[in-house]
């Protein structure tokens, strides 16, 4: 999982962006054996076929390295397979694999300096800072295969203004999936009773009479990775705080996490282990563990993103359950939000075939893979009118977490200041002390400073770089 002062314009830009285009009709696990094409490689030129402004390439062989997450790998199997098709004589070598093996594998291909040539990947770590990727302007300035104009025109306002790390205007990060996160529940089980998803945390906490009556807990999160809470955490901030309190927060400031209302919205968490409201075992279980636990009904609320539903669709009760979402609910009288989030997708500076990975990414925005990936996977693509394109192939429940921003929810993205290496890993210094609070052995002031000590290493380590 997965910035400068500009990122408060774009959270500001990116709300707009995300309520106009709807108003359209609109981090870990074991890897996976490698796919690749068959498709024979040879010196042939590329086709016509797929565009009349279509380049030549010296290399034709292309290495692609792609996240094996809760969308899986079949469209890139796919549209790999397209991709040789429409350009004869390209021969695609694919690499999948899961988790932080995928995110280590990367890392080390970087170090050893034979990197891919194209990464879609929810980690960015520190390589536009580090000088490791290509800058992609002129990827998005370049006319859109099978359209008119420069692809930077299909693509959702605020996009790529959000995937500038360095706030120089320069595009390191094209951005993949455009995806919703927030708290599910089972449609089912709550139409079937009368209840109405709440809206503040007031109803969410009145809800544990209803838990007891389903024999289930009231709320579970992925235990192992607790990070999963920041779906619920950083909307609560920009609801309750305010967007400028989490623009701190994204740039590391002191004190932010000192914030009144933004202990308050820690207290959430503190309330549901107080109370016994988490269920039991939760923080021993992993991710697929405690959703399947969810989808058995032993719990009435968890984080996710849109990819939920695929990833388990293997397990899902074939009766009794249905996803429902919802944004976070809010203290009385605030404004609701939900994060919403792309993935990326990088083009290494020492990969051995920069103009043909470039070719790659403008071909992820054609009309038919934009919708090959919503048939194989339900992801959207993050370009304009894609929700409403998604609709025939999503379920209502995507559907309905896709179109939340028409219902006065309001997004949040996270926007994190670009730093050099750190020896400290924000998220987990976040998150991890969570399980603590969740076990009843760490109080709000307790997480709030430890937190605020880490990020004192932080400022420092960035301050020592910038003084160099």
């Amino acid at each position: 999982m997965k910035k400068t002062l500009w990122s408060a314009v774009i959270l500001v830009l990116f709300a707009s962006m995300v309520l106009a285009a709807c108003s359209k009709k609109a981090n870990n696990t074991e890897p996976t054996p490698s796919a690749s094409s068959s498709a024979p490689a040879s010196s042939a030129p590329p086709s016509a076929s797929a565009s009349s402004d279509k380049p030549q390439f010296e290399n034709t062989t292309l290495n692609v390295a792609a996240f094996d997450g809760g969308f899986g790998t079949v469209y890139w199997e796919e549209v790999v397979k397209k991709f040789e098709t429409d350009y004869p004589g390209v021969k695609v070598n694919l690499e999948t694999k899961k988790g932080d093996i995928f995110r280590d594998y990367v890392k080390t291909q970087f170090l050893s300096g034979n990197a891919p040539d194209f990464i879609a990947t929810p980690f960015v770590e520190t390589y536009a800072k580090d000088g490791q990727l290509l800058e992609l302007n002129d990827v998005f300035d370049k006319e859109a295969l099978g359209k008119t104009g420069p692809l930077k025109d299909l693509i959702l306002d605020g996009f790529l203004d959000a995937n500038m790390p360095l706030g120089d205007g320069k595009i390191y990060y094209a951005p993949t999936g455009f995806n919703v996160q927030g708290i599910w529940y089972n449609k089912t089980l709550f139409d079937g009773n009368g209840w109405t998803k709440p809206k503040t945390w007031d109803e969410f906490f009145a809800f544990a009479e209803n838990a007891i009556s389903a024999n289930a807990a009231l709320y579970t999160y992925q235990g192992a990775y607790p990070s999963y809470n920041e779906m619920v955490l950083w909307p609560m901030i920009a609801s309750h705080a305010g967007p400028e309190a989490l623009k701190k927060i994204f740039n590391y400031e002191e004190g932010a996490w000192s914030d009144p209302k933004v202990k308050e919205v820690l207290g959430i968490f503190y309330q549901i282990a107080q109370k016994g409201y988490l269920m039991k075992g939760t923080i021993a279980l992993n991710h697929t563990q405690s959703q399947t636990e969810f989808l058995n009904g032993k719990a009435l609320f968890i984080p996710n993103g849109t990819w939920f539903e695929n990833e388990m669709k293997d397990v899902i009760p074939k009766e009794g359950f249905t996803f429902g979402f919802m944004a976070p609910p809010v203290f009385q009288g605030d404004q609701p939000y939900a994060v919403a989030s792309n993935g990326y997708y990088l083009i290494p500076k020492n990969g051995k075939n920069p103009e043909l990975a470039k070719e790659f990414l403008r071909y992820q925005f054609k009309d038919d893979n934009i919708l090959l990936n919503v048939q194989k996977t339900g992801e959207l693509a993050a370009v304009k009118g894609v929700v409403e394109m998604a609709k025939p192939y999503v379920s209502p429940a995507i559907y309905e977490a896709l179109s939340v921003f028409d219902q006065g929810v309001k997004p949040v993205m996270t926007a994190w200041k670009a730093t050099p290496p750190l020896s400290v890993n924000v998220s987990e210094a976040i998150f991890n002390p969570l399980n603590s609070v969740m076990n009843k052995k760490m109080t709000v002031d307790e997480w709030s400073a430890s937190i605020e000590k880490s990020m004192a290493t932080v400022r420092k380590e960035i301050a020592a770089t910038e003084s160099k």
